[in-house]
């Protein structure tokens, strides 16, 4: 597998996206995730991303979109999500990225003024109608597994139920290893995501919030859940996400140590030559 980044890691430097692109290239990372809104995305920086990943020889595999307006209340606000998400697969589809990854979000109102199976049945249609749009681009869907009681997808059944629910080869999961600690997911219930993972998160936490941080920073027990994932023979990217540091001026070293210590990681698993 080949290791990424998110780029969403060098928001503190306040620098434009060109650089973050160029500094992930010069430390070493084979692709880049992006963290941007195509409705936010003027034509020319649109551009700009494009071409600067294709000098850098630095591939887009992955577009990470935020849509928990796919399980509001208000069909109004539902019907602008799925548009929204579609304007990500089309932008995927531009970069000719593998992916979008999806998070969908939370009950709200701790699932008492809507039925569960309501919002659930929400997210399923919407994914559906997605999955749909996404296979005539070529893209993938990958879900977000979150690691909040709340989350509709919080752990390895409800991943499985969710995309049993879906029933679209195009929408798969999305595996995150720090979130699987979190959710207390055993490395071998990966072994249930067989043919259904297209895309890897990793990154470190305190075992009881989320934290993002570079690996080995936290108590993540990263071999057994990188020998899963090796078994799973996902062809893909392990893209490292990272939150703020807590020092911004050494963001740089940041990257540069989460890149080392996971580049050693994948390399003892067997995931990266």
């Amino acid at each position: 597998m080949k290791l990424g980044l998110i780029n969403s890691a060098w928001v503190q430097t306040g620098k434009p996206t060109v650089y973050g692109l160029q500094k992930t290239k010069e430390i070493g990372f084979d692709t880049v995730d992006l963290f941007v809104d195509p409705l936010d995305l003027d034509p020319a920086e649109r551009r700009l991303i494009a071409e600067e990943c294709r000098r850098l020889d630095l591939p887009i595999v992955s577009l990470c979109c935020v849509a928990v307006g796919l399980i509001d209340l208000n069909p109004s606000v539902r019907r602008f999500h799925l548009e929204r998400v579609r304007k990500y697969l089309d932008l995927a589809a531009e970069y000719h990225a593998k992916n979008v990854l999806l998070v969908i979000g939370e009950y709200i109102w701790n699932r008492e003024v809507i039925p569960a199976d309501e919002q659930w049945q929400w997210a399923v249609d919407a994914c559906r109608d997605l999955g749909t749009y996404a296979a005539q681009r070529n893209v993938e869907i990958v879900i977000e597994l979150e690691p909040f009681p709340l989350s509709l997808v919080n752990d390895i059944d409800t991943m499985v139920r969710f995309l049993d629910d879906v029933n679209s080869p195009a929408v798969r999961a999305n595996i995150d290893v720090s979130h699987l600690v979190l959710s207390k997911v055993a490395p071998e219930e990966l072994r249930r995501l067989k043919g259904r993972a297209g895309h890897v998160h990793i990154s470190d936490c305190d075992g009881k919030k989320h934290g993002d941080l570079p690996p080995g920073r936290g108590v993540v027990p990263f071999e057994p859940y990188l020998k899963e994932i090796k078994a799973l023979e996902i062809d893909g990217v392990v893209s490292i996400e990272l939150e703020y540091s807590p020092e911004p001026d050494r963001i740089i070293e940041w990257v540069e140590e989460a890149y080392r210590s996971t580049d050693r990681l994948m390399q003892a698993a067997g995931l990266r030559g």
